[in-house]
């Protein structure tokens, strides 16, 4: 039995493998091969950065159950803490400086992560989301009063160090990390701090320890996607992390499905992909943008999902498939 299900895992793990490598290739061939349009080639950097922002939420908002709006802040942190340093290193090779200001962005981040977590998530509900979104705009103000940073300018000539490898890179490590945190002993207690506070308290699960661990990993990997950020445009301005960008970032992961993390990859892609694609709408767009939102919201609700699911097995008979298979299989 046990030989069996490691034998499964192996399976899985192979699959999974062969899937990522497959489907790191298919986009950059559409991408080098011209067989997307420009417009969609340029805004494959933007998804996979959205897509680390989306997914590592979902750790905190999904997982925990705590509604942030702090991703923004988490993000600036990361962004111009990796760019100070690839702007100031001297005599390091490109590659080595790269990844020392990827590491130091995430780092930077989840040390903040730490520091605001500990008082601010004795906070629930709508006063948490208050302080964290305070906590966004009190780090984009620091920012736009440092020299170092270059202020309300902002900062340029960063290093185009990030391309569509390392996003991809880094997108696919963010999901495993969430996938296993799920999964893992940690992610059980963070679960059970979830559904029920007081229940996990008295069972002697320490729960301050369990909430900051959460909100810790999900600012590192905001703070990574920040430092992709900064040096894949390489310019960074204040306004380009304001309260309207953690808005988008929970948007995603609200209509991709609380803690449902392939969902909030397909709306993290979409959600992306249409104000973009809308802008030939001119006036029109944001009406545009709006339907298609509430259209998402109709689609990921139970009762729509109940009812699609419905049809799918009058389409597909899954059941008498399944039984059909049995079937053989005892003869």
């Amino acid at each position: 039995m046990e030989k069996n299900k490691n034998r499964r895992n192996l399976m899985n793990a192979v699959i999974a493998f062969v899937a990522i490598i497959l489907g790191y290739i298919a986009v950059y061939y559409m991408m080098e091969g011209n067989i997307l349009s420009r417009q969609m080639t340029s805004l494959i950097p933007r998804i996979g950065i959205n897509i680390i922002l989306a997914v590592s939420l979902s750790i905190t908002v999904g997982l925990l159950g705590e509604l942030s709006l702090g991703h923004a802040g988490f993000m600036a942190i990361g962004a111009y803490s990796s760019a100070i340093f690839t702007t100031q290193a001297v005599g390091l090779p490109g590659f080595l400086s790269f990844i020392i200001a990827l590491f130091i962005g995430g780092i930077m981040a989840a040390l903040f992560g730490v520091i605001t977590g500990i008082p601010v998530l004795r906070l629930r509900g709508d006063y948490l989301a208050i302080v964290t979104l305070a906590f966004t705009e009190i780090i984009r103000s620091i920012i736009n009063t440092m020299s170092i940073t270059g202020g309300a300018m902002g900062l340029s000539k960063i290093p185009d160090y990030a391309n569509y490898t390392w996003i991809y890179i880094f997108g696919i490590l963010t999901i495993l990390a969430a996938v296993n945190l799920k999964k893992s002993r940690h992610g059980r207690a963070i679960l059970s701090v979830r559904e029920n506070y007081v229940a996990a308290e008295a069972m002697g699960i320490p729960v301050t320890k369990f909430k900051i661990l959460a909100f810790t990993i999900a600012a590192f990997f905001a703070g990574i996607a920040g430092a992709l950020y900064a040096h894949t445009y390489t310019v960074l301005r204040p306004n380009n992390f304001d309260y309207n960008k953690s808005i988008d970032i929970l948007i995603f992961v609200v209509l991709g499905g609380m803690g449902n993390i392939p969902g909030t990859i397909v709306a993290t892609i979409l959600l992306t992909y249409l104000p973009e694609k809308f802008r030939e709408f001119g006036d029109y767009r944001m009406l545009t943008y709006a339907l298609a939102l509430i259209l998402i919201m109709i689609l990921n609700s139970g009762e729509m999902k109940e009812k699609l699911k419905g049809i799918i097995r009058k389409i597909v008979p899954f059941e008498k498939i399944k039984a059909k298979k049995l079937q053989k299989g005892e003869h």
